[in-house]
């Protein structure tokens, strides 16, 4: 029976989705098949099925749970409410690079990056003005700027990469 808390159902589960993200690092997505999966798991197809439409639903839920994952991070570092937030992140993604670019190389298939912003920093320099525009080319720039550090190898310190983002705040005025 396929009860949704089922031991060995979650457990096939965890195993097709270790496998997913192994061939994630090596293969783009449209070059893993539900076949390879189930080979290297060494599970039915059906088994497969019976959690997953497809390898983009795979992706979606695999890349959500990663979302989940990150956002308690934040949660819990309170990086919301502190400048030094963006340092404790850029420290964490520097510690935890390749759920980083496996995250990322998911991003076509969930977009929605969920890294918090300081909207207390952006009324106090925009004077609420257009906020949700900024908070959105906020994302966008930070976004680019991890996804480089990340292809760089995060060469730079995760002090360097939160200067640079402070730095877009100085010397601003209100609009």
């Amino acid at each position: 029976m396929n009860i949704p808390n089922n031991k060995k159902r979650k457990k096939s589960q965890e195993q097709i989705e270790k496998i997913f993200l192994q061939l994630i690092q090596k293969k783009n997505i449209d070059e893993i098949s539900v076949s390879t999966i189930c080979e290297i798991a060494n599970l039915n197809r059906s088994t497969f099925y019976s959690n997953y439409i497809d390898i983009y639903d795979l992706a979606e839920k695999v890349k959500y749970q990663m979302a989940q994952e990150f956002a308690e991070f934040q949660l819990s570092n309170n990086s919301k409410q502190n400048q030094d937030g963006y340092l404790t992140m850029f420290k964490y993604i520097k510690d935890n690079q390749i759920f980083f670019k496996t995250y990322f190389k998911l991003e076509s298939i969930c977009p929605d990056v969920p890294i918090l912003y300081n909207i207390d920093l952006a009324e106090k320099y925009y004077n609420n003005k257009f906020i949700d525009y900024h908070i959105e080319f906020f994302r966008a720039g930070l976004n680019a700027i991890i996804k480089k550090w990340l292809n760089n190898g995060c060469k730079e310190t995760p002090e360097e990469i939160n200067e640079i983002i402070t730095s877009e705040y100085k010397n601003k005025s209100s609009i």
